[in-house]
């Protein structure tokens, strides 16, 4: 008797293990397709009336920026598409010309977007800039490694705004489409 309710309750204890158990497939990465979407601000930048003025007409502002979004060959090699997305706001009395220009290492110019905004009262100008899926060479980005910005002033050199604080703002963002696997 006593063997026979040893051999009962394993059994009672194996059964389920057996019953309820099915091979486990580890390889279900493989069927997994994780595309998340990156965001980030690329570039702000402002300048006050004044400071144009005392500029003149003609350039007011050229900087160099460093971009370096696309140097880890993981990011380069992953991307899908993207948008760089810009907005230009003016409150100032001057016609103004902006101009990015995306450079690669030898300073060659790969793409640009021209800007030119009315004085105020200006509309808020948003501008998005496709690459790759339908859009621009999503080379250009991956082999970008400078951004070049220029402003030039249009208008005069001495009227002022009605505006309170009257600005220049060039905002831009972007958003990236990555492969994980």
């Amino acid at each position: 008797m006593k063997k026979l309710t040893t051999l009962f309750l394993l059994a009672m204890i194996m059964a389920p293990a057996i019953s309820c158990s099915e091979e486990q497939d580890f390889n279900q990465i493989d069927d997994l397709n994780v595309v998340p979407t990156l965001a980030t601000s690329l570039l702000y930048i402002e300048s006050d009336e004044g400071t144009i003025n005392l500029a003149g007409t003609g350039n007011f502002y050229s900087q160099v920026f460093t971009f370096e979004a696309f140097n880890e060959p993981f990011i380069a090699d992953n991307v899908l598409d993207g948008t760089i997305t810009y907005q230009v706001e003016n409150t100032t009395s001057k016609e103004i010309d902006i101009l990015v220009e995306f450079l690669d290492e030898a300073g060659n110019v790969l793409d640009a977007e021209a800007f030119t905004i009315q004085p105020e009262p200006a509309p808020l100008l948003e501008r998005q800039i496709a690459y790759g899926n339908g859009g621009r060479n999503l080379d250009i980005l991956r082999n970008t490694t400078n951004i070049r910005v220029g402003g030039q002033n249009q208008g005069d050199d001495t009227s002022v705004s009605s505006q309170p604080n009257p600005r220049i703002i060039l905002r831009s963002s972007a958003e990236f489409r990555l492969r994980l696997q």
